[in-house]
């Protein structure tokens, strides 16, 4: 039920304004919208005018110091926010087989001892400060922390990580969540995922579905399926997949046999 409030309420926040002909449709900048997310041509100047507001209002509400440059797929807050963010911090603990309820009988090819547990601070789609856990293999660790680092400086907002207890209490659709490492197969296969090495993240898959067959995956991602749109939390190859593509990850939106827009592979599987 909480998912389905939260959806509602992003998709009003999202709903574009008009667009020039020829240019994707971006959150509304309109004066008196509370978001922007940033699509390709615009810059600091042209959002200020859109929204009627002073480049560097929009600068120190979001943190952000001259030249105030901005990224596809960033969200700016359009208003005072209640708090500042925080810095942004990591760290990295030793993964327990409990952690990933091991069970050697199933014979997961990466024991726990080969991950870590990579702690991020991000941004929810309310512009909201957490810290995050994903939990990867152990070599691809600095690029991880690299890649949020560069996710958290773009002000990209991110759904859900975990832990969830924490960082969305109550909500049990664990499809939802930013995640890395998880044993098991690749669908309807008996080949083990790059996400069972621990190699593969799937990052707001609600707002970056799979689609395969016709078919759609989460079921809620068919509000997503405009990839020319620019929503809050999506990815698009320009904007925030190039957090990942820099650091030698493999974007699963660039596939031909299906779509994957959540995934990102160092094997480009």
């Amino acid at each position: 039920m909480r998912l389905k409030r939260l959806l509602a309420a992003l998709l009003v926040l999202v709903v574009p304004a008009s667009v020039l002909p020829g240019r994707p449709a971006s959150a509304a900048s309109r004066p008196g919208a509370v978001w922007h997310v940033v699509a390709p041509g615009d810059t600091m100047d042209s959002i200020a005018r859109a929204a009627r507001l002073r480049v560097a209002d929009i600068g120190r509400w979001n943190q952000i110091v001259p030249p105030y440059p901005v990224h596809v797929d960033e969200t700016l807050r359009l208003t005072p926010p209640r708090v500042q963010l925080r810095d942004w911090r990591t760290s990295v603990e030793a993964v327990t087989p409990a952690m990933v309820n091991w069970n050697p009988a199933v014979g997961c090819p990466v024991p726990p001892a080969a991950l870590r547990r990579v702690w991020v601070s991000y941004i929810d789609l309310q512009g909201d400060y957490h810290d995050g856990s994903i939990i990867v293999h152990r070599d691809v660790v600095t690029r991880i922390q690299k890649i949020f680092f560069t996710l958290f400086r773009w002000r990209y907002r991110i759904m859900a990580m975990a832990p969830m207890s924490v960082n969305m209490p109550g909500e049990t659709d664990m499809g939802i969540v930013t995640a890395g490492y998880n044993c098991r197969p690749v669908g309807g296969t008996d080949v083990w995922s790059e996400h069972a090495y621990g190699v593969a993240i799937d990052i707001n898959p609600l707002q970056n579905p799979m689609m395969r067959n016709g078919s759609v995956s989460p079921a809620g991602g068919h509000a997503y399926l405009n990839r020319r749109s620019y929503k809050i939390g999506m990815i698009h190859p320009e904007g925030a997949g190039r957090a990942f593509t820099t650091n030698g990850y493999f974007w699963g939106g660039n596939w031909r046999s299906l779509k994957d827009y959540m995934h990102f592979s160092l094997t480009n599987k």
